[in-house]
Order: structure tokens, then C-alpha cells, then sequence
């Protein structure tokens, strides 16, 4: 996956291995973040929200079909002062 940051007249591309993928799936997915969240949404929320555990084992094939999909632009962007960004696979 590679991240592509344009601000004024620099650029930044920031490649993130799938390794690093799996490993932000796992922290995300892990019950002591999740309760973390949820507590923090109850104490600064006025209505009440929870966001439901996922399971690993679900989100898997999942990365399994993005790796399959390389060059697969997901996300481009430009705002008004010139600043452009683009998520590719």
C-alpha cells in the first residue's frame, strides 16, 4: 500500500507493508482497545453508542482480497489550498 502526501511544492510517499496492515488489524480488533473506545464514547457522548467487537478471524479474507487487488486506487483527495492525497494498493 503506498500513500502519496502532496503539500505545496513537496510530496511524500509512505509505503506501509502489509505486515503493518495485519498488525493494525490486530491492535484494532483486540478487547482492551475496544473497551478503551467504548468507555471513552460513554464518558464524551450524549447518546449512547457502542461499537460491536470484530472478529480477526473475519477481517482476514478481507486483507486476503486487498493484497489480490494491487494498484487499486481507494482513496484521492485535493483540497482547496493545493493539498493532494491518495491511498493505492
Amino acid at each position: 500500500m503506498k500513500i502519496k502526501i502532496k503539500v505545496n511544492a513537496k510530496r511524500f510517499i509512505i509505503p506501509v507493508p502489509y505486515a503493518f496492515l495485519h498488525l493494525f488489524i490486530g491492535i484494532l480488533t483486540s478487547k482492551r482497545i475496544l473497551m478503551f473506545v467504548n468507555h471513552a464514547i460513554e464518558k464524551n457522548a450524549k447518546k449512547k453508542f457502542q461499537i460491536p467487537s470484530i472478529n480477526k478471524d473475519d477481517l482476514k479474507p478481507l486483507l486476503r482480497e486487498l493484497s489480490k487487488q494491487r494498484g487499486l486506487l481507494l482513496v484521492e483527495t485535493s483540497l482547496k489550498d493545493g493539498t493532494e492525497v491518495s491511498v493505492r494498493l
